[in-house]
């Protein structure tokens, strides 16, 4: 009898110890309106205000993107518009007209659509905490919003290992100018043992940038997207080695720009959606098969530990530690790292399944 009540004092403790160190991450399984309805309903009394909704259109041809259907009640509940910004590289997502008219051809119809840098920029200087930039580019109107619902489908990256609420928050808001800071000096080498010419890259550049026979990348013109590292069926392109780990400044380059808008906005809530799990972004038109089932949709007002307990998930289900360094020979782990190590969020968390009301506390430190 003693020992039993011995161990309910030390659970009880523990608890009560770690009862607030930890950041609520609310799950389902169901991939469903109502499955969005059940999480958002925790997060949405944090909005406020203008709502901005930031998601993916998807590129012209992906099919891989979240479908809007399936979270059109949440955005009408709090009057939200869909933000996003224009892109970088070649595509009808880098006009407004045409980013605006594919969107709405993807079902995105029944809210306002806002192309933030539309009518220019703004500067953001001197984040602190950030060694990679002093200057930050984003659209100008978003400004004219006081909270934002951040929906993100989690998924593989060629250039920073998955894509999640980080990437869709920095590389989403950013203008061009932004985007190119991102990526600059972030080109792949070719190694030619491994090349069979067969032009995946070629007809995959967005900036037509790369020629074949022989093989060759202009500079002046590359993005440093990582797509042709995303299709290449040989595993010819990888990001070069250096001194410093181009990928790993890539992502940390993410981080920064990330904590940039949530240094200038607080109000952010975030909802990951861990479906169509496949080797690239939903920035490609040919994205690759999923390498993991569809998991399900994780919530949080936490950008750090959403993110934690979304790949923590997909290794669970893929049964090793870092499943995008095996599925898309690159780790997005240095996205986590870094935004915890500048304040940005918590890596410990509660996952509280909202389908079976089970707790599960996860702990790294």
């Amino acid at each position: 009898m003693k020992r039993i009540l011995f161990f309910l004092f030390a659970v009880l403790f523990v608890s009560a110890c770690t009862k607030n160190d930890e950041s609520a991450v609310y799950f389902t399984d169901q991939i469903t309106p109502e499955g969005f309805a059940k999480v958002y309903e925790k997060i949405s009394n944090e909005l406020e205000g203008k709502v901005g909704v930031k998601v993916h259109f998807g590129e012209e041809g992906n099919t891989y993107y979240v479908k809007p259907d399936l979270y059109k009640n949440i955005v009408l509940d709090c009057n939200g518009t869909f933000i996003e910004t224009n892109v970088l590289y070649k595509s009808p997502r880098q006009q407004t007209e045409s980013h605006i008219a594919l969107a709405k051809s993807h079902g995105f119809t029944y809210a306002p659509i806002d192309i933030l840098d539309a009518t220019g920029e703004i500067q953001i200087e001197n984040v602190e905490g950030c060694q990679h930039y002093n200057k930050f580019y984003f659209g100008k109107n978003l400004d004219n919003y006081n909270s934002f619902l951040i929906i993100s489908h989690f998924k593989g990256h060629g250039s920073s290992g998955f894509g999640g609420a980080i990437k869709n928050i920095s590389m989403g808001f950013a203008t061009p100018k932004g985007k190119l800071a991102m990526h600059r000096n972030n080109f792949p080498v070719c190694e030619r043992s491994r090349c069979t010419d067969c032009d995946s890259c070629v007809l995959e550049c967005p900036a037509n940038a790369i020629t074949s026979n022989p093989f060759s990348i202009d500079v002046e013109k590359c993005t440093g997207c990582g797509k042709c590292i995303d299709v290449c069926p040989n595993d010819a392109l990888r990001y070069p080695k250096d001194k410093q780990d181009v990928q790993t400044v890539f992502c940390e380059r993410l981080v920064e720009y990330a904590k940039a808008i949530l240094n200038r906005h607080e109000k952010m809530v975030y909802i990951n959606v861990l479906v169509d799990i496949s080797t690239s972004c939903d920035c490609s038109r040919n994205p690759g098969k999923p390498f993991v089932p569809n998991i399900g949709i994780l919530a949080s007002t936490d950008i750090v530990a959403i993110e934690k307990a979304s790949h923590d998930l997909v290794a669970k289900i893929h049964g090793c530690k870092d499943p995008f360094l095996e599925a898309v020979k690159t780790s997005g782990l240095r996205q986590i790292e870094y935004a915890f190590e500048v304040g940005m969020g918590n890596k410990n968390y509660r996952l509280i399944n909202l389908d079976t009301d089970e707790t599960t506390i996860v702990r790294t430190e």
